[in-house]
């Protein structure tokens, strides 16, 4: 009997992995469409994404945002009046690594379109008027240098004057080292304004959000009359690497992580940021300053 002979169909016999390959180059996929997030390795789509406040909707990990993607989830719409806009930082001790600070500024203000790595302003959030600041980490890593210490001491003085609450939202690497001692003294300015707000029954509230950490933390970041903090947020002042390498110990488990630190009693509350807006009017309510 002769073997029936079974044709291959046409799809099998025309697509070849060449086929399939230039049928995926001509994929228009915009870039950056889609992450991984880092909390739980899905891929996310990033519109999804930025509309939960830019937080993993699997895990509720929340991303790093800028200061002005801040004052836009946390205020009243078209309410945030900046102030101290034009103060910018100059390289008063001539720093020079593998790149000059002048260069390192210059690329700074150029990708953030900030002077420096904090907005200041008044704003509304619903409804309450409050004198506020926002760190940005996309800024030399939001680190703390003369016009960062300046912009915040103005900040607390003008709602000390002005009796309204102050919120500040951190999120910083700490100090800037190209800035050396300088950098360092506003840790002992913004902390001298801070103690005068209080002393004149001003509320202050802090907002530590990932990653808060050296001369922040050791300063401004931890003397609110409440300290929220994001979730899972990095706070701390020395790195658990640094630590871990410097005691030779191993470190507890979620060592200077949010919940960590709110389970030993250093902050209030953890708020989501969805949330957070709804929080601190709250709050400003219940201590009706």
């Amino acid at each position: 009997m002769t073997p029936m002979m079974i044709a291959e169909p046409t799809s099998l016999r025309t697509t070849t992995p060449s086929t399939f390959t230039q049928a995926r180059k001509h994929v228009n996929v915009p870039e950056g469409l889609w992450l991984a997030c880092p909390g739980c390795n899905q891929m996310l789509y990033r519109p999804e994404m930025e509309a939960n406040f830019h937080a993993c909707p699997k895990c509720d990990h929340h991303f790093r945002i800028s200061a002005r993607q801040r004052i836009l989830l946390l205020t009243d719409t078209n309410t945030f009046e900046e102030m101290d806009a034009d103060l910018a930082p100059t390289d008063q001790l001539g720093f020079a690594a593998k790149k000059s600070y002048r260069q390192q500024l210059a690329e700074a203000q150029k990708l953030t379109g900030s002077k420096d790595g904090v907005l200041t302003g008044r704003a509304f959030i619903k409804g309450r008027p409050v004198i506020m600041a926002a760190m940005d980490f996309t800024f030399l890593a939001g680190s703390m240098g003369s016009v960062v210490g300046e912009k915040i001491t103005r900040a607390v003085e003008r709602a000390t004057a002005e009796r309204l609450p102050l919120l500040i939202v951190s999120c910083s690497g700490g100090a800037r080292m190209q800035e050396s001692t300088i950098s360092l003294m506003q840790m002992a300015k913004t902390s001298a304004a801070l103690a005068r707000h209080h002393r004149q029954g001003g509320l202050f509230i802090s907002v530590l959000a990932d990653p808060t950490t050296g001369g922040v933390t050791a300063s401004f970041a931890m003397l609110g009359d409440l300290i929220f903090a994001e979730p899972r947020a990095m706070i701390g002042f020395a790195g658990p690497r640094t630590i871990a390498n410097t005691i030779r110990m191993e470190l507890p488990e979620g060592f200077q992580r949010a919940e960590f630190l709110l389970d030993k009693g250093f902050i209030d509350r953890i708020v989501p940021r969805r949330e957070l807006r709804s929080a601190v009017a709250r709050s400003i309510d219940f201590f009706g300053r």
